[in-house]
């Protein structure tokens, strides 16, 4: 949600231009123990027809495991950009055009809780396998399909709204609101009888190295990371960074504020006021202890948090910079040049 112009100028708005990022260590928000599971996917490949790649549509430009692609390339390869209901889809076409640049040609847009667009992915797959070589499956009539991607992305929700469409069944995999709810790679689910086709869900698996800070705080934006490895209180202030620069101020009207803030506590104290999450804290004083009643910061950092991920603030392209910053797609530069950077974060280590 947009503030009017005339709003903007009474509130003397003057935002960040970039965020702090010296002195954290992306490398500690991230387990190193998922390259097993990749192990157990390239192991699984001779049975596979072909791979579906599911990703946040908020960050389609960022955080992609560049492993799959390399690991698994040798197989058809669709990528599904899930929770577009969720995502600000405005430059849709420029981000078609950029990942075709990376090779990704075949990308569909979906909404999982709803079925949007879930019934292209079949017929999709089916040509894809179509116009490929099955190796030592060509006499098998059935597909058998690997589902891969970060955490929490909608993996095991795929699979789920793919059941609803085609076979009129309930849930036959586990999903959850954070990360690691799918812990080894499954065995075979089906998803359609015709023609009989088979879905191998896997765990979330990270790239090994993160490119960046702001890469990593859109990650966990999108909850691909346990909240306290990070900080809600961090995670919230970048939040909040990006919303005020996107000029997107569906918070202000959320919690009844009384205008944007670029003050991240600021912004919490009234969050939590509003909330009625305070706590009470004894102070020694002259006189003795007093009981004083306090914000609880942690309380309405989580609660800003959940109410971003719900989409209560509006729908967002945490890529918008990068998209910026993007060269056109008919250009020879390397995407991995800009895939994971920004101009908008100052002390960014990569």
């Amino acid at each position: 949600m947009r503030l009017s112009a005339v709003a903007l100028r009474a509130a003397g708005a003057a935002w960040r231009e970039c965020f702090p990022l010296q002195g954290r260590d992306v490398a500690r928000w991230f387990p190193g123990h998922m390259a097993k599971g990749l192990k157990k996917m390239q192991s699984s490949l001779k049975l596979v027809d072909c791979v579906i790649e599911v990703h946040d549509a908020r960050i389609p430009l960022s955080g992609r495991n560049p492993l799959f692609q390399e690991t698994l390339g040798l197989k058809p390869h669709l990528l599904v950009l899930n929770k577009m209901d969720l995502a600000d889809l405005t430059e849709q076409r420029k981000i078609q055009q950029h990942l075709a640049g990376e090779g990704l040609k075949h990308v569909i847009f979906t909404n999982c809780i709803k079925d949007e667009n879930i019934k292209q992915i079949i017929p999709k797959v089916i040509e894809l396998v179509g116009s490929s070589y099955r190796y030592h499956r060509s006499e098998n009539l059935e597909y058998c399909i690997l589902v891969v991607g970060v955490p929490n992305v909608g993996k095991s929700s795929l699979i789920n709204s793919l059941r609803r469409q085609h076979l009129r069944t309930g849930k036959a995999a586990r999903v959850g609101g954070e990360p690691g709810i799918t812990r080894a790679v499954m065995s075979r689910v089906q998803v359609c009888e015709r023609p009989l086709i088979f879905l191998m869900d896997t765990p979330g698996v990270l790239a090994p190295r993160i490119g960046s800070v702001e890469t990593g705080l859109k990650l966990a934006l999108c909850g691909t990371v346990l909240d306290h490895l990070v900080g809600e209180e961090t995670m919230a202030d970048y939040l909040l960074y990006t919303l005020n620069r996107h000029q997107l101020f569906g918070y202000v009207q959320h919690y009844g504020l009384d205008g944007a803030s670029d003050d991240i506590e600021h912004v919490l104290k009234r969050v939590a006021m509003r909330l009625r999450k305070t706590r009470k804290v004894k102070v020694l004083t002259g006189t003795g202890d007093v009981n004083v009643v306090q914000p609880n910061y942690s309380a309405a950092a989580h609660d800003f948090l959940r109410t971003f991920r719900s989409g209560l603030f509006g729908r967002v392209m945490l890529d918008r910079d990068v998209l910026q910053d993007c060269p056109p797609a008919n250009t020879d530069s390397a995407p991995a040049a800009w895939q994971m950077t920004s101009r908008t974060s100052c002390g960014q280590s990569v």
